[in-house]
């Protein structure tokens, strides 16, 4: 009988580790919908430049690579829980949040992949050209984004956080807001296109240079992984290609050797 309970006890075990060693090899990643970075596709498929690199480094280094929409004001908890396990979504990493503590104290970043700006979104008859023309307008952001950093430091304005950064462009084309302040890379996807073809970016009131990184939990062995991975694939060309094939090509970080 004891050698039945401990063959039982082995088998066990086994089984325990290769679940264990399968649940390792998949990584979750934490998204907004966010063009060109991620979103969906006519068919309803996940894409943009920042799902397709995900993949690209992911599955390079042998992981199955699972995508979990986020609410990004929660991003801290959800990566903290352990929910997802890193937050690669156009993620700006030299700032801070509105408590005046830089992201970087609370999470690990990886390189530099892609430069953005925070900018001005309005419709084209606004008059809004420069900062005095914002006194006493009504502005919107995303909710615990860069943007909403920005748009708070402007004086004699009301602001409304929204859950989007998309929610904030429809507000200004629906003439209940002002102004919105978006990341540069989305804004050039929607102003002056389709539906959104009255709207314009003011470019005397963008930021100064911001970069994207992706964002890991304090202490995880994945952002060093991840950076060798953003080393390879800028030497053979797929950040390249895959920044032509989205449209940022200008703006995507393709070496870096300065940033060791």
């Amino acid at each position: 009988m004891k050698k039945i309970i401990a063959l039982i006890m082995a088998i066990a075990i086994v089984f325990c580790l290769a679940g264990c060693g399968s649940d390792d090899q998949t990584v979750v990643v934490g998204y907004t919908i966010y063009e060109p970075m991620n979103y969906l596709d006519d068919d309803g498929n996940l894409i943009g430049y920042d799902t397709d690199l995900a993949k690209a480094v992911f599955e390079d280094l042998g992981y199955k690579v699972l995508f979990q929409e986020i609410v990004w004001e929660n991003k801290y908890s959800e990566l903290n829980s352990g929910a997802i396990n890193c937050i690669w979504n156009g993620f700006t990493c030299n700032t801070s949040d509105d408590d005046g503590v830089m992201r970087s104290e609370k999470v690990d970043f990886s390189y530099n992949y892609m430069e953005n700006r925070q900018v001005v979104v309005v419709k084209n008859d606004s008059g809004i050209a420069a900062v005095a023309d914002l006194n006493g307008k009504i502005g919107c952001a995303e909710s615990g984004s860069a943007g909403e950093t920005y748009a708070r430091d402007f004086e004699g304005t009301t602001f409304k956080p929204f859950t989007k950064q998309t929610d904030c462009l429809f507000e200004v084309n629906a003439g209940t807001a002002d102004f919105a302040v978006v990341d540069a890379q989305l804004a050039k996807s929607y102003a002056g296109k389709g539906d959104y073809s009255a709207l314009t970016i003011v470019d005397a009131l963008s930021s100064e240079v911001e970069y994207y990184a992706i964002g890991f939990m304090k202490g995880s062995e994945l952002t060093a992984k991840v950076n060798k991975e953003l080393e390879k694939l800028g030497k053979d060309g797929t950040i390249e290609k895959l920044a032509e094939k989205y449209g940022v090509a200008n703006t995507a970080i393709k070496d870096f050797s300065d940033q060791k």
